[in-house]
């Protein structure tokens, strides 16, 4: 029985008469045909298992661009006799949808089901992605969403209960080669490339198949009789522009990659993920701020000077601006990167905060308390204060923390850079306070 939401048959004589894009000619007509996605595909992967068993659950595919995920539900519905319907999340409302799930609740009657293709479902707000629920649950339709964007972060956890997440992989190297090689065989001929060329192009693709399918397309409409080099290919394409997006997952992913190096003593994973970042348009005072943030956390009082000259770039980079201020920044990053590395400030503040949500209403010693006032005196403010200077070494031992509390250790300097010396200090004064203490 058709409906409001099956394509409308293609008008007589035109089946094939429009020219259709290289991708659309080379979409996989089997899922066996599908590159790049084995670890889904394959006989113990996900769908693979699904698949065999007849039973296909509400699925979310997370991925990249270009990756397969409307391929890969269209070809779900296919295997599983289900009516395919695709919208997108940014063309479609609440009124759209209830069409949709009425449209499939009669399909059902009829004895077919339904596969809900959402395109972009992330960016269906709450309410929205509520109204999926209910059809989910009575078997009305079999969702299959497609985002890019961190399920986690942007779905909602009821509908996430409800629907597997699958990852699909980003095409490598191998993948994009056998893509290219479908695609000259499509198109009869070898593309007119040198061997340092097809590399490029691969390249340029940057894990898209789509777009690597794009630029195939476009090359083989020069109509070249002699080979193009590397150079002359960069010379008329464009490379693909790096997937980033400054308030989505990728920007958290890059962020905590350059950490991570600088923590893990990479100044060369460093200045790749830095480089990174601003070649995808980041604020340049972001990563002025996270990297001072790196020489807080992760530096510490192991090199003091790292933070100071994390303000220096900063300020630098305020004054010169970009590019040049970017510089600044790089050479931030080269230098945290190679400093001797401790969290144990960062580790010891942890501890005080957690102690002090334990215990925070106990009041200071009243030692160590001044006493303004007779009636503060004659409370016992400020008695048997020790004033430190007029005590050996400049060190009396008295206790500082509240009365009746365990005495807190909660710094404990690493045998490396500048706290090498001050765990020194820290173990004379140690000693002392137990000498002191001592009958």
């Amino acid at each position: 029985m058709a409906d409001l939401f099956d394509s409308p048959p293609a008008p007589p004589g035109d089946g094939n008469s429009a020219p259709r894009p290289l991708a659309d000619r080379l979409r996989p007509a089997r899922l066996s045909e599908v590159i790049g996605q084995d670890h889904l595909l394959g006989p113990d992967g996900p769908l693979g298992t699904m698949l065999a068993a007849g039973s296909l659950s509400s699925l979310v595919l997370w991925g990249p661009p270009g990756v397969g995920k409307t391929t890969i539900a269209r070809l779900l519905a296919h295997e599983t006799k289900l009516h395919f319907v695709q919208i997108s999340a940014i063309f479609t409302g609440v009124p759209e949808l209830r069409k949709v799930f009425e449209a499939a609740r009669l399909r059902r009657q009829g004895g077919k089901g339904t596969l809900l293709f959402v395109d972009e479902i992330h960016r269906f707000n709450k309410a929205q992605q509520d109204g999926f629920l209910p059809h989910m649950e009575d078997g009305t339709i079999v969702l299959v969403g497609a985002t890019t964007e961190n399920p986690s972060f942007e779905l909602n956890a009821a509908l996430l209960s409800r629907a597997q997440v699958l990852v699909l992989n980003r095409l490598d190297e191998e993948a994009l080669t056998l893509m290219l090689a479908r695609a000259e065989g499509d198109l009869g001929k070898p593309l007119a490339l040198t061997k340092g060329a097809r590399a490029a192009l691969l390249n340029m693709a940057d894990g898209d198949g789509r777009a690597l399918l794009n630029l195939v397309e476009q090359i083989a409409a020069w109509k070249l009789s002699q080979p193009l080099d590397t150079d002359q290919l960069g010379a008329r394409l464009t490379r693909r522009a790096a997937q980033y997006d400054k308030s989505g997952d990728a920007h958290y992913n890059l962020i905590s990659a350059l950490h991570k190096s600088v923590r893990g003593s990479d100044p060369d994973a460093a200045l790749y993920w830095l480089a990174r970042m601003l070649k995808g348009g980041e604020d340049p005072r972001y990563l002025a701020r996270r990297i001072t943030r790196m020489a807080v956390e992760d530096i510490g009082l192991a090199d003091p000077q790292a933070q100071g000259l994390c303000l220096q770039a900063w300020e630098c980079y305020e004054r010169l601006g970009s590019p040049e201020g970017e510089l600044a920044l790089a050479q931030a990053v080269i230098y945290l990167a190679l400093a001797p590395k401790s969290n144990a400030g960062y580790a010891g503040y942890k501890a005080a905060m957690a102690a002090a949500a334990r215990t925070g209403s106990e009041p200071p010693p009243k030692h160590i308390l001044n006493a303004p006032t007779g009636l503060m005196k004659d409370q016992g403010y400020g008695a048997g204060y020790q004033y430190d200077h007029d005590a050996e070494d400049a060190f009396s031992g008295q206790n500082y923390f509240p009365d009746g509390m365990k005495r807190g250790i909660y710094y404990f300097p690493v045998e490396r850079g500048f706290e090498r010396e001050l765990k020194k200090r820290l173990d004379f004064f140690v000693h002392l306070r137990t000498k002191r203490k001592a009958p």
